[in-house]
């Protein structure tokens, strides 16, 4: 079995281009696979490889102060679900182009995955408001499964959100809205946007829907989260859709 990891850190980087080769030279080294982002506001990861590769290159990384902090999602695959290693210099490690979405300015209010699921089950948060859930992912991903009732938009790019949003923002008014996303980076810079839009009634959701996951289970969620590599999906215990020896053998 190889260890997946998926993980994002915003802090400030000085220079992206020297992290982005010492990263590179990192994993290769470990012989590890995915994709790896970094930005001026930090990085993103989505790893995979032997269980000593994986936990020898985070511990590297965590060695370093801006990084000791990094909280990692993990997952298992029988087989490798990236086809190579990919380390690219961005703009941003998840492009959103708005300001007032910056994380390194302070996080946005977020709820804990146990604190949600007992919201949901109650029908409404600690102080006896309704709860909307607001999928930030795009159609394709929502497709393969969301929280019930969520309210998902008709986008392409995480970019086209605050358009698509702009119709529903009446109707949230009197709605504790906790955004959600795969891993939590994007929920986290929507949150930031529409609270400096005014929403002062939205909360990102901890870790996002593999943190929930990880901590509640399926509970409130129907079928299955979208990734961006070979499993394709993961059930709420974390297993793929289709493992990458499954893939070889359909096709």
């Amino acid at each position: 079995m190889l260890l997946n990891i998926a993980a994002y850190h915003f802090t400030p980087i000085q220079h992206p281009e020297d992290l982005a080769a010492q990263l590179q030279s990192r994993a290769e080294a470990a012989g590890l696979r995915g994709t790896m982002l970094v930005a001026g506001e930090g990085i993103n990861l989505f790893l995979a490889g032997s269980e000593a590769g994986i936990h020898g290159f985070l511990e590297r990384l965590r060695a370093q102060d801006c990084f000791a902090d990094l909280i990692v999602k993990f997952s298992r695959s029988r087989s490798q679900p990236f086809a190579r290693l990919k380390v690219k210099v961005k703009s941003e490690i998840i492009s959103f182009r708005r300001d007032n979405a910056s994380p390194l300015e302070g996080r946005a209010p977020a709820v804990m995955p146990e604190t949600l699921a007992r919201w949901l089950d109650q029908g409404h948060d600690d102080a006896g408001k309704r709860v909307v859930m607001l999928d930030t992912r795009n159609r394709e991903e929502f497709g393969y499964g969301t929280f019930s009732d969520a309210l998902t938009l008709p986008i392409d790019n995480f970019t086209d959100l605050p358009q698509a949003l702009q119709p529903h923002r009446e109707a949230l008014q009197d709605a504790t809205v906790v955004s959600f996303c795969t891993g939590g980076i994007r929920c986290e810079k929507a949150a930031l946007w529409m609270q400096a839009e005014g929403m002062s009634n939205v909360l990102q959701l901890d870790g996002g829907i593999l943190g929930y996951f990880e901590r509640v289970g399926g509970r409130h969620y129907d079928g299955r989260c979208f990734v961006f590599d070979e499993r394709v999906a993961l059930d709420p215990e974390l297993k793929p859709l289709m493992d990458a020896a499954d893939a070889v053998a359909a096709a």
